[in-house]
Formats: C-alpha cells, sequence, structure tokens
C-alpha cells in the first residue's frame, strides 16, 4: 500500500466549484484508482458520490480521436489550417466583431489565458463568453458594483466558524456535497444554527433550524426586509458604515419593499430577521438559485447590503459567500473569460486598464469595449452578425436558454468549430470542424475554486488519439492566423508565469488578484506546486478580504446599492399557469457528458421527471409515474411527473441533464426564455413560466440490453447499467408487430437471436426477450400504462441465464437490493429497509454503521433520514 501510495498523482476534481483534491493512480490498464486528497484544504479526503466514481467515466467509448472536418477524419495541419484561415478571412471581411468564442468552466486557466489573448489582445474583439455567464454572473457583477471587484471575501474556514450559516438558493447538500458535510459537522461540534431560503423543499432542508420557502424570485424583498430590521433594532455598525456609501440610499429603497410579496408569515419573517441580527457570526451562502434571475445582481446587492451594514464581511465566521458551479469559474473570472472582463480582475470599460494589458502583451489591438454576453452572442449567431463561432467543452445547444433557437443558430452558422472530449453531443453534432481535446486525467493546468485557492489539475494519463490540450490548440492558431511570437507556448507552466506576470502589474493598478510571486516559477517548480489562496498569507487576515474597511473603488469605500423587488419577467396566467423551476440532481453533471457513462451515478434518478404538488397533479388528472407534456412559448418537453409537496403549489422544478443523446424530448431549456438581468447578462433559468398536462402515450415501455440500444418512439430515456443499458420507453401509436419493433430496438436482424414473446393482445400487454448462446441479451416490457417491474433488479440481467426474466420479478432466492439510494456504496432501498427491519435500527447514524450508507459525502442522508421515518410510521400503524 505504501509503494501504491507513493506513485499517486495529486490533482484536482473536475466537477463543482469546491474544489476537491484527488489522488490518481494509474491502473496499467487506461483506468484510474481515485481518492479524496486527505491533504488538500478544501475536502481533506472527503469525496461526493460523482468525485467517488470519477474512474466508471473513463476509457476509450465515445471519445474523439482525431479532427473531423464536415464528418470526414483529418489529420492536424488541415483541420487547423482551415480554422486560422476562416477565421482570419471572416475578420478580414466583416472586421473582429464577426467572430466569436463560447468557452466553459471545464478549460484550465492556462487554457482560458491564451482564449482570452488570443481574442481580445490580437483578434481584437471581446466576443469571448463563457458558460459561467449561466451560473456566476450576477455574483460579478454585484461584487463589482459593491467592492469595486469580483472578490469573494471569505474562506470555507468562515462555515465552519460562524454561528449561523444561511443557504439561498442553494442546495448545497447535493450540488456541493463537502462543503455540506464540512457545515454538518460544525452544526455538530459547536451548534451552528442553519437556515434554507428556497421556494423547494431540498436535501439542505433535512435538519436545517429553519426553511423559508419563499415566492419563487423575492430573495431581494426578504432581504431588503432584513436591511429594515437592521436598522430598526440599531444593529448597523457605526464603526465599520464609514468605510460604506449609499447606506441611507439603500435603506429608503428597503424601507418602500411590502414584505408580504414573498409569501411567508410575518412570525416567520420576524423569527428569520431577530437570529440573523443577534447571531454576530453569520455567513450567507448563495448559489443559482438567486443569480439565474432577471434580477439577479439586484438580489445579491441586496444580500451584500445586509453584511456592509453591519460590518459582517471579511472577519472570521463572516460574511456573503458566493459558491460557484463549475471547477474553474472562478479561474475563469480571474483570467477575464466574460465578455465585459480583462484578465486579473482588469476593467475592460477602463482605459489604463486596456493600455496596460494592450502593453504588456504587446499586442497589435486590444478589445475596446465589452463584447457580447452568451444570450445576445448566439442571438447574434441566428441573425448572421457572428459568422464564425468557436466553442469550447461545453454543450449550448442543450443549456442555454431557448435552447432550440440557440441549435438553429449553430446549425445556419457560416462556421462552427468545437473542441470536445467527444462529438457526441448535441452542440458537437453541428460543427464544421471538431477538435479532440484532452479530458480530465490528462490535461495539465491549474484551477481556481470558490474560495479563492488555486490548485494544479495534473495528467495521470496519456492523451489518447491525437487528442490535445486545448492551450495548444489555441496557440497553434494564433501561430497560424500570423502571431507566431505571441503563441509560442512551450507548456502550461510557461503560460502561467506570463499570467501571474500580468497580475503584478494588475496589483500595482490597485486590483485585488496579484499572484506575480509566482512569476519566475520555475518547471519543476509549477509541477509540484502546492494549493494556495490568493491574497498571500499576511497581505490580508486570514486570505479574508474587507474586514479591514478597504475597497477597490476608487475612494477606497464600498457601495451599498438602492434595491427594489422586481418580479420575474415572465408573468403566470392562464395560459401558462406554472413557474419552472430548473436545477442539478445529486448524481449527474450539467449535461451528462461524464457522469452518464458511470452507472452507479445512472442508477440514482434514471430518468427526467418535473416535480408537481399533488393539488395541481389531482386537478390537472396527473398520477405517480405519468408522463407530461410541459410547453412554453419557446418549446415543449416530456417528463415523468414525480408527485410531491417538495415544491409549492403553482411551482414545478425539472433537472437540467438530459440531452438529445440520453432524452431528447427532456431537453429542459427549450422551455426557459431568454431573459436575462440587464446588468449582468445572466439568464433567468428558475422563472420562466409553463402549462403542464398530461401525456396520453398508447403505450409505455421499460428495455433492458447488453448493448447500447437505439429508440425511434415518441418518447424515450436512456441509461446505462452495470450490465449494459436500460430505458423507459413510450409511443403514440402501438406497434403492429412487436418482436419486429423490440427487433429494431435493440439493432437485431431475424434470426439474429432467439426470441421469447409473451403478448396479450386483449389487454395490450407484450414482453420479450432475446437470448444468444443461452444468455439475455435484451427484453422489452410493454403496456397500455406505466408498467410496474422490479427495474433495478432486472438491469443486472443482460448477460446472464435468465430465462425467467419475462416474469419481471426476482426470484425468491435472489434479493432486490432496490432503487439505488446511496451511491458510494451502491445501497438500495431494500436493503436499507431489511436492515431496519432485521436489526432494530433507528437512525441514520445506526444505517451508517450496518450498511455504511451515507458516511461518505453525506448528500444521501435526507432520503435515509426519510426511508426510516417511513418504516418506523408503517410499524406503528401495524
Amino acid at each position: 500500500m505504501t509503494d501504491a501510495r507513493a506513485c499517486e498523482i495529486r490533482s484536482t476534481c473536475p466537477y463543482c466549484g469546491v474544489g476537491c483534491g484527488v489522488r490518481l493512480r494509474p491502473t496499467g490498464d487506461g483506468g484510474l484508482e481515485v481518492r479524496g486528497d486527505p491533504d488538500h484544504p478544501a475536502n481533506f479526503g472527503k469525496l461526493c458520490s460523482k468525485g467517488s466514481a470519477l474512474a466508471e467515466t473513463l476509457g476509450p467509448e465515445g471519445r474523439l480521436l482525431s479532427p473531423i472536418v464536415r464528418g470526414t477524419e483529418t489529420g492536424w495541419d488541415e483541420a487547423l489550417t482551415l480554422v486560422a484561415d476562416r477565421f482570419r478571412e471572416t475578420i478580414e471581411q466583416h472586421g473582429p466583431e464577426s467572430v466569436a468564442f463560447y468557452v466553459s468552466g471545464q478549460l484550465l486557466t492556462e487554457d482560458y489565458y491564451v482564449a482570452n489573448k488570443l481574442m481580445k489582445g490580437y483578434i481584437g474583439g471581446a466576443n469571448i463568453d463563457t458558460n459561467s455567464r449561466l451560473c456566476m454572473a450576477s455574483s460579478v457583477a454585484g461584487h463589482r458594483r459593491a467592492f469595486g471587484t469580483d472578490t469573494v471575501p471569505g474562506t470555507y474556514e468562515d462555515l465552519e466558524e460562524a454561528d449561523l450559516i444561511v443557504l439561498v438558493g442553494s442546495n448545497l447538500a447535493w450540488c456541493h456535497p463537502v462543503l455540506h458535510q464540512r457545515i454538518l459537522a460544525a452544526r455538530k461540534t459547536r451548534g451552528t444554527k442553519l437556515v434554507v431560503i428556497d421556494p423547494r423543499r431540498t436535501a439542505s432542508c433535512d435538519g436545517a433550524d429553519m426553511h423559508l420557502a419563499l415566492r419563487a424570485g423575492t430573495d431581494a424583498a426578504l432581504f431588503n426586509g432584513l436591511l429594515c430590521a437592521i436598522h430598526d433594532a440599531d444593529a448597523v455598525d457605526e464603526d465599520f458604515i464609514p468605510s460604506v456609501q449609499g447606506f441611507d440610499d439603500a435603506l429608503a429603497a428597503a424601507s418602500s419593499d411590502r414584505a408580504e410579496v414573498t409569501g411567508l408569515s410575518e412570525d416567520d419573517l420576524a423569527a428569520f430577521y431577530d437570529l440573523w441580527i443577534r447571531t454576530p457570526r453569520v455567513v450567507t451562502i448563495y448559489s443559482q438559485g438567486v443569480n439565474q434571475s432577471s434580477s439577479g445582481s439586484d438580489k445579491v446587492n441586496a444580500i451584500l447590503n445586509c453584511h456592509l451594514a453591519t460590518g459582517r464581511i471579511g472577519t472570521i465566521g463572516c460574511g456573503p459567500f458566493s459558491v460557484t458551479g463549475q471547477p474553474n469559474a472562478m479561474g475563469g473570472r480571474e483570467v477575464g473569460g466574460l465578455a465585459n472582463m480583462l484578465a486579473c480582475h482588469l476593467d475592460i470599460e477602463n482605459a489604463d486598464h486596456r493600455a496596460a494589458v494592450h502593453a504588456f502583451w504587446e499586442s497589435p489591438r486590444i478589445a475596446a469595449a465589452p463584447g457580447m454576453k452568451a444570450v445576445e452572442m448566439f442571438e447574434a449567431v441566428g441573425d448572421g452578425r457572428i459568422k464564425a463561432l468557436w466553442i469550447i467543452h461545453t454543450n449550448p445547444a442543450v443549456t442555454m436558454p431557448d435552447a432550440d433557437a440557440v441549435k438553429s443558430a449553430i446549425s445556419g452558422c457560416d462556421f462552427v468549430v468545437v473542441s470536445d472530449i467527444t462529438g457526441a453531443t448535441d452542440t458537437a453534432r453541428l460543427a464544421d470542424v471538431l477538435l479532440p481535446a484532452t479530458a480530465w486525467g490528462e490535461k495539465d493546468g491549474t484551477v481556481t475554486n470558490s474560495d479563492r485557492t488555486i490548485s494544479r489539475q495534473r495528467a495521470a494519463l496519456p492523451a489518447p488519439g491525437m487528442a490535445r490540450p486545448d492551450w495548444a490548440i489555441l496557440a497553434e492558431v494564433g501561430r497560424r492566423m500570423g502571431w507566431h511570437d505571441a503563441f509560442d507556448y512551450a507548456s502550461p507552466a510557461e503560460i502561467f508565469r506570463e499570467y501571474a506576470a500580468l497580475s503584478g502589474i494588475a496589483g500595482k493598478l490597485g486590483r485585488d488578484f496579484d499572484i506575480s510571486g509566482h512569476a519566475d516559477i520555475s518547471d519543476s517548480g509549477y509541477e509540484t506546486l502546492e494549493p494556495f489562496r490568493w491574497p498571500f498569507a499576511g497581505e490580508r487576515s486570514g486570505g479574508r478580504f474587507f474586514g479591514d474597511g478597504r475597497f477597490y473603488h476608487t475612494d477606497g469605500k464600498a457601495r451599498m446599492l438602492p434595491i427594489r423587488y422586481r418580479p420575474p419577467a415572465a408573468k403566470q396566467g392562464p395560459r401558462f399557469p406554472f413557474r419552472l423551476n430548473t436545477g442539478r440532481i445529486r448524481d449527474q453533471w450539467h449535461t451528462m457528458t461524464r457522469t452518464a457513462r458511470s452507472p452507479r451515478l445512472a442508477a440514482h434518478l434514471a430518468e427526467p421527471f418535473l416535480e408537481i404538488h399533488p393539488r395541481d397533479a389531482e386537478r390537472l388528472g396527473i398520477a405517480a409515474a405519468d408522463l407530461v407534456r410541459v410547453e412554453s412559448s419557446q418549446g415543449s418537453a416530456v417528463l415523468r411527473a414525480r408527485i410531491t409537496d417538495a415544491v409549492q403549489p403553482g411551482d414545478v422544478f425539472a433537472p437540467m441533464h438530459w440531452t438529445g443523446e440520453t432524452a431528447p424530448s427532456a431537453r429542459i431549456d427549450v422551455l426557459v426564455a431568454p431573459v436575462t438581468d440587464p446588468v449582468s447578462g445572466q439568464p433567468e433559468s428558475k422563472a420562466s413560466v409553463c402549462a403542464v398536462r398530461r401525456f396520453d402515450a398508447a403505450w409505455y415501455g421499460f428495455a433492458i440490453a447488453a448493448d447500447r440500444l437505439e429508440p425511434s418512439c415518441d418518447y424515450w430515456a436512456r441509461a446505462r447499467t452495470r450490465a449494459g443499458w436500460r430505458a423507459e420507453l413510450a409511443g403514440a401509436t402501438v406497434p403492429q408487430d412487436w418482436e419486429a419493433e423490440a427487433r429494431a430496438l435493440f439493432g437485431l436482424a431475424p434470426g439474429d437471436a432467439e426470441a421469447q414473446v409473451l403478448i396479450d393482445a386483449r389487454r395490450g400487454l407484450a414482453r420479450i426477450a432475446f437470448h444468444r448462446e443461452g444468455r439475455l441479451i435484451a427484453a422489452l416490457f410493454a403496456g397500455p400504462e406505466p408498467v410496474a417491474l422490479k427495474r433495478d433488479y432486472l438491469a443486472t440481467l443482460p448477460g446472464t441465464e435468465a430465462w425467467d426474466a419475462l416474469t419481471g420479478q426476482p426470484p425468491a432466492d435472489r434479493p432486490d437490493p432496490g432503487p439505488l439510494v446511496c451511491s458510494c456504496f451502491n445501497v438500495g432501498v431494500n436493503t436499507i429497509l431489511a436492515a431496519i427491519e432485521s436489526q432494530g435500527l433507528v437512525s441514520v447514524e445506526q444505517i451508517g454503521a450496518a450498511l455504511e450508507a451515507g458516511t461518505n459525502c453525506g448528500s444521501c442522508r435526507p432520503e435515509l433520514a426519510a426511508i426510516l421515518a417511513a418504516a418506523h410510521a408503517k410499524e406503528a400503524a401495524e
């Protein structure tokens, strides 16, 4: 064990902005062993379910291994010459504003830096934006307005030192589980209070001291009420407030709001305000529920106003805390990946900043004004203003609002380049040129997490085929466009040194971001670079900002802004009576390019769904497991109904992960209106309006297969299993020949496999299994209603001698673990129920001791608690 661990490579997880350290050990067969890094300051060895399953997401299947030009594999020379020539010709004919880059928080900082330098310094436009625009742009805008720069004031340690944690629009338990576990540990040791502010009841509410289920979009009114309560309670920090401008105007604006718009009772509001005011150490964590709004920037500033008024910022256990969604969203913000920023937190609107960057890069030009933000960018692609587009490691044909329009825009663009690890995404299928890039485990560079800690991401596997690092692809295009010396990089270490040197110039201009102490780092020093948080130790108290009352506006003071509540842009009405909330689920990530490869991650929630309140479901005649059609002005989707009081009447929730590759009818962003915050440009992804009705399919089905199945029916959702694949199916027309339908689904020619066929024409039931050499290779179960089967058991059967598969039930001598609950340890609900009954378990901790469930990332603990409560309630009733 000692020798094996001595060979481990330290890196970082490629998922959320927590920035967990991982230790990697190549297995010799192209795979990796992955464990949490016990020495990394973000996670101290802990990993969530997604991080724990990273090894399952690797492998050559589906990888893009060579450049492809208009459907034909080619070499790098031909592909990159074409890219450079087409971009150069487009710029010569139509100007630099006719081209654009759309990049991603999956990029490493060195990749981001080269892309930013190429676009803003050499092409001379600013049309480079990142998918972080969809996640964190409102936080950036709020920080810049309040502090004078985009600075997260606090650190993760503050979460453990606070006496009150307030989660606003953040399901931390599922979206940032390792941070949530740090908070729960603090609650256990020091009694930290936890308040969750969210229209929806989520896993983060489990065990919280208070859940404020406010009306969707009313966060600003809630925090305006808190500001007024702070004033009325004489809780304004008179020593700190001289460091702030705008208090009186902010208070006057807040006083004009009416607390009743939140939908919360006066007692609940008073209890929250009293708790916040009388608890000196408060951290307010906010995320997409705040940011993804047409008034997201104002919501952020309403939160910041309360912390500034009380001086609860930049000191131990105090401050507003924005948690980022992607592994390098912060690095992208630092390097100017957004269209309205320059590198190192310099401002593109500031002439001195532009001149400094221009001189440092020795570039022929510099972007003179902000470029197009993401939604505007794709509108410009659609109307022909942007004629050449390069998309890097992101899937806007799925993730952008009004996704069908974006897909159409990309399809109609004159020239589209996509750099990715696979050609099997909705966006990649639209490209003129596909460029194979390295993936996590093969990439080498740095990332920055949510508390400003910069860590190395290191390569542990060789790049497959002809794949290249993104920085190398971008630099080669820069050289071929005529700027050889400026992009003559040999390694990411060389790029990092240049970036660090530029940050020193930013520091001299009074910016917060300055890592110039690393400007002379050697290649070996870069290779062994330990995680570090900027600013360097000693420059600010414990790595925090603003506790000293020094800010980055020209007068050194912070700004409190006059915020007034604005309702969501779209109005509910008879045509669209529901408010649509979108978000993540526990075990999937973005558009599932990586996580869908893992059988255990696919097992928890294997199908897209719509949460709807029981009263709304009853009124609409929707029963559990029905399919529903969801419609908006932009488009429609078909999802499985999940009836729950976790959402409020009139609200519905759907996850955003499914794509044309996994469930074409469930691309949820086709429903989202392209409405944006006027300051940040961030879309309002959590408050579109829609209608819901039952989808009356003529038949429903469930299928399992050893090999990938290819459905063609009206509704399908496909997921990987340990034995192959599973799929939910439905169609508007009943097939005339069920065996032929099944053979087409599984790609089997007549006579290709032995068929077992059970047809009940009167009842409309069909069950068909195919065997080869005595082993089950596929099976289809269909009927006029959603089919009741032991799905998780059936999913284990492909490849086995399962002649009794068509029963749909496990034999008496074979235990069925049931639907997966704990992904980390692969524990199903039936296993949990059996242990509760046989061992008399009465707590989640006892379940963990007996089965390990809930003892790793802890994100399944709310489900364990619900299962336990239901089991004991059933026992009491009996």
